[in-house]
């Protein structure tokens, strides 16, 4: 369809009752992971809406746009109240936690394999192995504290491994900045995927800084604050690919129309039929928000608004396991680091005065989180919480061997001697036992 023609609901119809805000949340033990993952990125677009309209206003001068904007920003503020509290009172921290991480991972795979640009992809596919090895650090966790299998979470779409360990995503924030698109060159698939990616990350990093301290157990504190600190740097990497040089109302266009193809998205794939009204019911509320930004677009811009985002709808978040994909990934690129001129290189590449080897000795100077969650997993539960395949978990020695730095190693660095006798213990296969 050409989502421009689409009326939508118009913006003067969209306020809700307080209990029409306020869903019957899914439930926990029932749920399908992917509708989970749907779940926690609409929480994130709609945040990314709602604050990037709060620095719209602080902008803009013209009374009657600041009118326009505020009125839909208290929608997308509703919107978000409904998105966010889908999530069960029964859920708990590390639950929510296993599913941001296998959004961070499943939804950027999905993206880096539909994403036109080759820079942009391999911006994707960097920051993919840092989330892939998060969740492998919480679910040591989730399983140390909760006794919860993290296939609980997961379904066993998503594997659980080593991959670039955490101790080397912190880096000088700078090497993170990438190039930015080329507005008139760029395709409205880029600009959707990036502002999707940005907002899930952005969420991510917010759901650590406030849930974080939830927990009594002060090296599960510190994990959450190490990887909080990752996803700082993941949200500047991806937001520095957003050309600077739009306009703000042509910043606005393009939020608009990615909360529209998400909301579509998530709609066309949901299993479940009661959360498929949610995202239908709130993509046509987008649609309406959307032909409102397209009018004083044109207006003000005396553009039309097909120069931006095209006609056609375009599909940011589909969600399905990409266990093959991330394998890839992996294997191929596990010793790969920031370069000092906006792209990539190989550690044995690096200068010896490369500017993150002197943040990393700083953070970790006594001991990673990162680290301490495998030492506490061979002391506590005296196995590898770890789901891949065969021939993946196999080949993990090897790949921590690659992937592990001589310089500014924290000094609880778990090395690949003492994984490999961590790993000779048969692991457990939760989801098998329970059947």
């Amino acid at each position: 369809m050409n989502i421009l023609k689409e009326k939508g609901i118009p913006i003067d119809k969209q306020i809700k009752t307080w209990h029409d805000i306020v869903k019957r949340p899914y439930c926990r033990a029932h749920v399908d992971n992917y509708t989970r993952t749907r779940q926690i990125l609409l929480n994130g677009i709609e945040v990314e809406a709602w604050g990037f309209k709060h620095q719209f206003v602080r902008k803009c001068d013209d009374v009657e746009v600041n009118k326009t904007l505020v009125k839909i920003r208290r929608l997308e503020d509703m919107q978000q109240t409904t998105m966010n509290w889908l999530c069960p009172a029964n859920q708990t921290v590390l639950d929510t936690t296993l599913g941001y991480e296998q959004v961070a991972v499943d939804l950027t795979a999905w993206l880096a394999q539909n994403e036109p640009d080759k820079y942009v992809k391999e911006t994707y596919d960097f920051g993919l192995l840092e989330d892939f090895d998060h969740l492998y650090r919480y679910s040591q966790f989730a399983y140390m504290i909760e006794e919860t299998d993290p296939n609980e979470i997961l379904h066993k779409m998503t594997d659980v491994l080593l991959a670039r360990p955490t101790q080397y995503h912190h880096n000088c924030n700078a090497l993170r900045l990438r190039k930015p698109y080329d507005i008139e060159k760029t395709s409205p698939q880029t600009k959707v995927n990036i502002l999707t990616l940005v907002s899930a990350e952005q969420q991510t990093h917010n759901f650590y800084a406030e849930h974080g301290f939830m927990y009594g157990n002060t090296d599960l504190k510190r994990l959450y604050a190490e990887i909080k600190d990752v996803e700082e740097e993941h949200v500047t990497m991806y937001e520095s690919l957003i050309n600077p040089n739009e306009t703000m109302f042509e910043k606005w266009l393009i939020h608009e129309f990615t909360e529209v193809c998400n909301y579509y998205n998530c709609y066309q794939d949901e299993t479940d039929e009661r959360i498929k009204l949610v995202w239908e019911e709130n993509m046509q509320m987008e649609i309406g928000h959307l032909q409102v930004a397209a009018e004083i677009f044109k207006k003000h811009e005396k553009r039309d608004p097909e120069e931006v985002i095209g006609t056609e709808l375009v599909l940011p978040c589909h969600f399905e396991s990409q266990k093959k994909y991330v394998t890839k990934i992996i294997e191929e690129q596990v010793d790969k680091r920031l370069g000092t001129n906006f792209d990539y290189m190989n550690i044995e590449e690096l200068s010896s005065d490369w500017a993150s080897y002197k943040v990393q000795e700083m953070v970790g100077e006594k001991g990673a989180p990162s680290e301490q969650v495998i030492r506490l997993s061979m002391q506590s539960i005296g196995r590898d919480i770890a789901f891949a395949n065969n021939d993946l978990l196999e080949k993990e020695p090897e790949l921590l061997e690659r992937a592990l730095q001589d310089k500014y190693e924290a000094p609880n660095t778990v090395q690949v001697e003492e994984y490999e006798d961590f790993i000779d213990i048969d692991r457990i296969d939760f989801v098998e036992e329970q059947k």
